[in-house]
């Protein structure tokens, strides 16, 4: 099983690369006919730059998603200084120095404490000492959030 979640690490990672290398997000390939339907979710968003992103799978590729990589992310997520530490990398790349005064936190400790398990998820990349949310993830993370308010029952 350890091996499994190793190699569609790799495969995601192989997939980010590529689409950062050509510029535009890789597309998967169409997803197989399915009795029970499919997933999909697409964005055009304007932050801290310019992506569009889109992404289908069949409702059995969606539920067969390898549990462990998955929770990874969805834990990141969990606590509410980690979620306000996303949305103002969505907004724009910053220091951790940046994120204390932004966050109004006490100490860049807390920060890095949050930043380790944001960038250990693959939620968050870190380059010289400046972290922001790489652009193929900048749309799936909206659409969590978005989710996460529609089954909250919050959305207008």
């Amino acid at each position: 099983m350890a091996d499994r979640g190793v190699t569609a690490r790799l495969d995601a990672l192989e997939a980010r690369v590529r689409a950062l290398e050509t510029g535009a997000p890789a597309r998967p390939p169409a997803p197989a006919s399915d009795d029970a339907g499919s997933v999909e979710y697409r964005g055009r968003v304007h932050l801290a730059g310019s992506v569009t992103w889109s992404r289908q799978l069949s409702t059995s590729a969606v539920l067969d998603l390898p549990g462990p990589v998955t929770v990874d992310v969805l834990a990141a997520l969990g606590h509410p200084l980690r979620l306000d530490v996303v949305r103002r990398l969505l907004r724009a790349p910053a220091s951790a120095n940046e994120l204390q005064e932004a966050l109004d936190l006490n100490s860049t400790g807390q920060v890095y404490h949050h930043l380790r398990a944001l960038v250990s998820a693959r939620v968050v990349v870190a380059e010289h000492q400046v972290y922001s949310v790489a652009p193929t993830a900048v749309v799936p993370l909206l659409v969590i959030v978005l989710a996460a308010g529609d089954v909250a029952g919050v959305l207008p």
